[in-house]
């Protein structure tokens, strides 16, 4: 497990709330991927353009790097029934633990003792509580028959859209980035949804090489900071990977290192040594970002808008700081900025 030693801070979790009407939090994708707002921050002067997604082109380089998280969101909220009694229970993936053996989260949890099996499916999926661990989340075992697990998940499985988020999302496929590869994820990448592949094209053809890495999203990230003061909060751990072909471009590259996400930040980070040099790795994470913290390797980061209180607002605060984030937030509210998951972008340079 990658975990960072905590910079020193009198910053409390407050220093990050900002007022947000409920009319800005995004319901619904836009049609177009590419046609969402971009807000172009400086992250030493604060200086801001106001742009529209497809003019990142623009802001790259030939040399840059671009490192995208290609981590897949499954169908992670399952419908099913306790097998005894037949109450209605809600299922949430939160990880793999092992093949056919996952950490998951129960509703009504108190349903969820060891050895509760639940149905889904009419049969097609059962599964067995086998231990409850901290935080209450359970561990849980699946059994089927025939087909592969995952295909299961996609057949019953819905997607696990964030709880600000209220509307029906009508093509699962919208919370879903267009090169994601590896499932695995409880939420998505979101800064990524904004690319298309005809994007994705021209950003190549503009010698900008792009990146790979995984790092499989929790349910953490829409975890709220219980602790006031931060160095007493303690970040949950996602699954991380980097190889060592994407390794190689980042390490070779002839101009910037620019993620596309918080969760692509975090893995390079985590996978950076002190000297920026990044390391193919495998395993958990559990870096957290606040001001104080001293970039190693990332140069730039195109992102979406926060929740207030949140450690991905805090992250974005340590990359620029604080005061220029929040002044950058209450202007996108002024300029009817669409916020969250599938709300508006900032490339921060």
């Amino acid at each position: 497990m990658i975990r960072n030693e905590m910079p020193e801070t009198n910053l409390t979790k407050q220093d990050f709330y900002y007022d947000l009407p409920e009319d800005r939090i995004a319901q619904t994708p836009l049609k177009q991927r590419d046609s969402s707002k971009l807000m172009a921050v400086d992250r030493k002067t604060g200086a801001i353009e106001h742009k529209i997604f497809h003019d990142i082109i623009d802001y790259l380089n030939e040399g840059d790097v671009l490192v995208i998280n290609d981590s897949k969101v499954i169908p992670a909220r399952l419908y099913g029934v306790k097998e005894d009694s037949g109450i209605d229970m809600e299922v949430l993936l939160l990880r793999a633990r092992g093949l056919d053996t996952w950490e998951v989260l129960c509703r009504p949890g108190r349903r969820a003792k060891p050895g509760t099996t639940i149905i889904f499916g009419n049969g097609l999926l059962r599964a067995i509580v086998t231990d409850v661990i901290e935080d209450g989340n359970r561990i849980v075992r699946f059994e089927y028959e025939g087909e592969n697990l995952y295909s299961i998940f996609d057949r019953i499985g819905h997607m696990p859209l964030p709880p600000y988020i209220t509307e029906k999302l009508e093509d699962k496929n919208r919370y879903q980035t267009v090169y994601a590869r590896e499932e695995g994820s409880a939420a998505a990448p979101t800064a990524g949804l904004h690319f298309t592949p005809e994007l994705l094209e021209r950003i190549k053809e503009k010698g900008v090489k792009i990146a790979p890495v995984m790092l499989h999203v929790g349910l953490g990230t829409f975890r709220p900071v219980k602790e006031d003061k931060l160095t007493d909060h303690i970040m949950h751990s996602e699954f991380i990977s980097v190889s060592k072909e994407s390794a190689d471009i980042i390490n070779n590259r002839k101009g910037r290192l620019i993620c596309v996400g918080t969760t692509s930040c975090r893995t390079i980070e985590s996978a950076a040594d002190d000297n920026g040099v990044v390391q193919p790795i495998s395993g958990d994470t559990g870096i957290f970002i606040y001001p104080g913290y001293k970039f190693k390797a990332v140069e730039a980061l195109i992102t979406n808008f926060h929740l207030p209180e949140s450690t991905l607002l805090m992250l974005v605060s340590a990359f620029s700081s604080r005061e220029i984030m929040l002044n950058a937030y209450n202007e996108a509210i002024k300029n009817d900025y669409r916020f969250f998951s599938f709300g508006d972008a900032m490339f921060i340079h």
